[in-house]
Protein backbone atom coordinates (compact mmCIF):
# COMPACT_ATOMS: atom_id res chain seq x y z
CA UNK A 1 0.00 0.00 0.00
CA UNK A 2 1.27 3.57 -0.73
CA UNK A 3 1.99 5.99 2.11
CA UNK A 4 -0.78 7.97 3.44
CA UNK A 5 -1.48 11.56 2.11
CA UNK A 6 -3.16 14.22 3.33
CA UNK A 7 -6.41 13.79 1.72
CA UNK A 8 -7.16 9.75 2.97
CA UNK A 9 -6.13 11.24 6.61
CA UNK A 10 -8.62 14.10 6.56
CA UNK A 11 -11.09 11.75 5.27
CA UNK A 12 -10.36 9.01 8.38
CA UNK A 13 -10.27 12.17 10.97
CA UNK A 14 -13.67 12.79 9.17
CA UNK A 15 -15.39 9.27 10.24
CA UNK A 16 -13.75 9.44 13.68
CA UNK A 17 -15.15 13.11 13.87
CA UNK A 18 -18.70 12.20 13.28
CA UNK A 19 -18.49 9.51 15.87
CA UNK A 20 -17.41 12.27 18.40
CA UNK A 21 -20.35 14.21 17.41
CA UNK A 22 -22.90 11.90 17.99
CA UNK A 23 -21.07 10.80 21.28
CA UNK A 24 -21.92 14.97 22.07
CA UNK A 25 -25.53 14.86 20.63
CA UNK A 26 -25.99 11.91 23.09
CA UNK A 27 -24.77 14.14 26.48
CA UNK A 28 -27.20 16.64 25.72
CA UNK A 29 -30.10 14.11 25.10
CA UNK A 30 -29.75 11.71 27.67
CA UNK A 31 -30.45 14.12 30.64
CA UNK A 32 -33.64 15.49 29.01
CA UNK A 33 -36.23 13.12 30.81
CA UNK A 34 -34.75 13.45 34.15
CA UNK A 35 -34.83 17.41 33.50
CA UNK A 36 -38.07 17.03 32.60
CA UNK A 37 -38.94 14.69 35.96
CA UNK A 38 -37.66 17.30 37.70
CA UNK A 39 -39.64 20.65 36.41
CA UNK A 40 -42.34 18.45 36.69
CA UNK A 41 -41.84 17.16 40.95
CA UNK A 42 -41.42 21.28 41.12
CA UNK A 43 -44.70 21.62 39.67
CA UNK A 44 -46.40 19.00 41.72
CA UNK A 45 -45.03 20.65 44.72
CA UNK A 46 -46.42 23.42 44.13
CA UNK A 47 -50.04 21.78 42.81
CA UNK A 48 -49.52 20.69 46.94
CA UNK A 49 -48.96 23.95 48.32
CA UNK A 50 -51.72 25.70 46.02
CA UNK A 51 -53.82 22.79 47.42
CA UNK A 52 -53.16 24.31 51.13
CA UNK A 53 -53.64 28.00 50.20
CA UNK A 54 -56.53 30.51 50.17
CA UNK A 55 -57.97 30.30 46.83
CA UNK A 56 -56.63 26.66 45.43
CA UNK A 57 -59.08 26.25 42.19
CA UNK A 58 -57.30 29.39 40.81
CA UNK A 59 -53.36 28.45 41.82
CA UNK A 60 -54.23 24.88 40.67
CA UNK A 61 -55.26 26.24 37.18
CA UNK A 62 -52.61 27.92 36.66
CA UNK A 63 -50.54 25.19 37.20
CA UNK A 64 -52.20 22.60 34.40
CA UNK A 65 -50.16 23.85 31.39
CA UNK A 66 -47.05 22.85 33.56
CA UNK A 67 -47.92 19.42 34.37
CA UNK A 68 -48.77 17.92 31.28
CA UNK A 69 -50.44 14.75 31.47
CA UNK A 70 -50.19 14.81 35.30
CA UNK A 71 -52.78 17.46 35.64
CA UNK A 72 -55.45 15.07 35.86
CA UNK A 73 -54.64 14.59 39.22
CA UNK A 74 -55.42 17.96 40.05
CA UNK A 75 -59.44 17.37 38.91
CA UNK A 76 -61.78 18.40 41.78
CA UNK A 77 -62.60 16.37 43.90
CA UNK A 78 -61.61 14.67 47.91
CA UNK A 79 -57.67 14.04 48.77
CA UNK A 80 -56.36 15.65 46.08
CA UNK A 81 -52.86 15.51 47.95
CA UNK A 82 -53.11 11.72 47.54
CA UNK A 83 -54.22 12.17 44.21
CA UNK A 84 -50.58 13.88 43.72
CA UNK A 85 -48.66 11.69 45.99
CA UNK A 86 -49.96 9.21 43.94
CA UNK A 87 -49.86 11.05 40.34
CA UNK A 88 -46.07 11.68 41.52
CA UNK A 89 -45.01 7.62 41.82
CA UNK A 90 -46.96 7.22 38.10
CA UNK A 91 -44.85 10.45 36.77
CA UNK A 92 -41.44 9.16 38.04
CA UNK A 93 -42.06 5.40 36.70
CA UNK A 94 -43.32 7.01 33.33
CA UNK A 95 -40.29 9.74 33.13
CA UNK A 96 -37.77 6.26 34.35
CA UNK A 97 -39.61 4.23 31.47
CA UNK A 98 -38.75 7.34 28.92
CA UNK A 99 -35.23 8.07 30.26
CA UNK A 100 -34.33 3.83 29.60
CA UNK A 101 -36.13 4.26 26.47
CA UNK A 102 -34.04 7.23 25.36
CA UNK A 103 -30.61 5.67 26.44
CA UNK A 104 -31.12 2.48 23.99
CA UNK A 105 -31.56 4.29 20.91
CA UNK A 106 -28.96 6.58 21.66
CA UNK A 107 -26.82 3.48 22.63
CA UNK A 108 -27.93 2.31 19.25
CA UNK A 109 -27.74 5.41 17.07
CA UNK A 110 -24.08 5.73 18.53
CA UNK A 111 -23.39 1.79 17.73
CA UNK A 112 -24.80 2.43 14.57
CA UNK A 113 -23.04 5.37 13.52
CA UNK A 114 -19.80 4.14 14.93
CA UNK A 115 -20.14 1.31 12.63
CA UNK A 116 -20.84 3.37 9.72
CA UNK A 117 -17.98 5.37 10.05
CA UNK A 118 -15.59 2.06 11.04
CA UNK A 119 -17.00 0.49 7.41
CA UNK A 120 -16.22 4.39 5.20
CA UNK A 121 -12.67 4.29 6.91
CA UNK A 122 -12.37 0.49 5.55
CA UNK A 123 -13.76 1.03 2.23
CA UNK A 124 -11.47 4.02 1.90
CA UNK A 125 -8.07 2.52 3.18
CA UNK A 126 -9.01 -0.14 0.29
CA UNK A 127 -9.52 2.38 -1.87
CA UNK A 128 -6.50 4.31 -1.69
CA UNK A 129 -4.57 0.64 -1.65
CA UNK A 130 -6.39 0.05 -4.43
CA UNK A 131 -5.52 3.25 -6.41
CA UNK A 132 -1.50 2.87 -5.97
Amino acid sequence: MARPTGTLAAFLAVTILVVGLTGLFACFAAPLPLQRALAREVALDEAVAAARGANPAVALAALRARLGESAAALAPGPDLEARIATERLAMRARFTTESEVTLTRLRWLIGVITGMAALFGVALLHLAARAH
